[in-house]
């Protein structure tokens, strides 16, 4: 995997893009090198897997330090953004906190809204961790963030319902659609593609145009690598998956999920969903929900050349400490036994991804936990030519207008050549006015 890593001069010229940036500045309280009995608020979101798994290794925590408190605060991912958002802006956020890349340019893009983890030496042990992935984390020369692992998103089928049709799992994008053909035929879908968690439904897209084009759809300093007939291709690409009964609708997806999320939704749970994309290091939510062994990953979707180019992969979780805690000591020590920790390491197992940390890695190793689906798409991934994503790519307001487009091709407002023109005005504006 070519691992394109955006180096630290990149973020520490990112501007501010919300009020976050300009909220009143407030002493930071200095490490002192020791642990107090203490309270400490610790926010993630995700699926019950991790939820469990997270818990469970709190409780270990507990039993190795009873005078550091951790109260957990977690829940699903939608409405996660804006809750922390919120809460950064307001000096109320927890004193740790699990964050997701394009959060450093939107919560600290001063590098003054997280602590510098750097001085906090005494009780986080970073040399675990390579030079390139400790750099994800800086800005203005800060350590704001540590990766907890590196991802990207990857194919994921059930098995049960592919071998019931007799099919086998995609290879390049014209196996993908073809399957549309058999699985009509039952009323069913090889794939979904949500729009609301995460925008899947374009990231697709643009894997599809990037292979073709050798582009990238926004480079890491983040200017538009996209002409406007890229981006038509790429809406072209999603109607035709529609047509073709790949994927379904955005009315046909809201009718019959709502607002639940795709792994929660009776549609995947009964296998009239049959495959998903989604991140390696959240895949277990999916996993979990269906019989053990039935989720399984598939290859990286190619042309008719064997070119799988053009997939991404990025910092996929990240763990920052608050400026405004009032014990960074404590908080350094407990982020390096989930960073770090042996038997941490076998609680948490790769429900956030393969660990970044070596330690944890190691110990995985060991206990001959590394498997499962996280393993093999980053091993997937591993073997492919990718870019890595610009934290731009990820912002809410970029993701609103990939939304806004796809929706109006899907319910037929607009087409897709009036829909990419709006949005390569919208994104090159955007990006214009941030980038200043």
């Amino acid at each position: 995997m070519k691992k394109l890593f955006l180096m630290t001069t990149i973020l520490c010229c990112m501007i501010s893009l919300s009020a976050c940036g300009n909220k009143k500045s407030s002493s930071v309280t200095a490490p002192d090198g020791k642990l107090d009995k203490c309270s400490l608020r610790f926010s993630w979101w995700g699926g019950d897997d991790r939820h469990d798994a997270t818990l469970k290794a709190i409780e270990l925590w507990s039993k190795m330090h009873p005078e550091i408190s951790i109260v957990p605060e977690y829940g699903g991912w939608d409405g996660w953004t804006e809750k922390v958002a919120s809460q950064v802006n307001s000096s109320t956020e927890p004193d740790i906190m699990q964050i997701n890349y394009d959060w450093l340019v939107t919560l600290s893009p001063d590098g003054k809204s997280f602590y510098d983890l750097e001085t906090l030496g005494a009780f986080l042990d970073l040399s675990a961790f390579d030079s390139n992935v400790i750099d994800f984390g800086k800005v203005s020369g800060k350590l704001n963030a540590v990766t907890v692992s590196v991802s990207g998103r990857s194919l994921f089928y059930n098995s049960d319902v592919f071998r019931s049709l007799g099919v086998g799992y995609p290879e390049t994008w014209n196996e993908l659609i073809a399957l549309g053909n058999t699985f009509g035929f039952e009323d069913i879908y090889p794939i979904d593609l949500d729009i609301q968690s995460g925008s899947t439904a374009w990231y697709l897209a643009v894997v599809y145009v990037q292979q073709k084009t050798g582009r990238q759809f926004i480079a890491p300093d983040g200017s538009l690598g996209f002409s406007e007939d890229d981006i038509r291709t790429a809406l072209d690409f999603y109607k035709e998956l529609e047509e073709n009964h790949v994927i379904r609708s955005v009315r046909a997806r809201t009718d019959e999920d709502g607002n639940a999320a795709l792994y929660q939704s009776s549609e995947f749970i009964s296998g009239n969903v049959a495959g998903v994309l989604e991140w390696g290091s959240a895949v277990g939510k999916y996993e979990s929900v269906l019989p053990d062994g039935v989720l399984e990953a598939g290859p990286l979707l190619a042309d008719e050349n064997g070119n799988n180019s053009g997939w991404m992969i990025k910092p996929s979780i990240m763990y920052a400490v608050s400026s405004h805690t009032k014990y960074p000591d404590e908080a350094a020590a407990f982020l390096n036994f989930m960073l770090n920790d042996e038997e941490c390491a076998e609680i948490l197992g790769t429900t956030r991804g393969i660990p970044a940390s070596r330690y944890a890695e190691a110990a995985l190793e060991k206990s001959g936990s590394l498997n499962g689906l996280a393993k093999e798409c980053s091993d997937i991934l591993d073997a492919a030519d990718t870019f890595t994503i610009s934290p731009y790519m990820e912002l809410p307001r970029m993701k609103s207008f990939y939304n806004a487009a796809i929706e109006s091709v899907s319910y037929g407002t607009a087409d897709t050549a009036d829909a990419a023109k709006q949005m390569y005005s919208s994104v090159s504006e955007y990006l214009e006015n941030i980038r200043k």
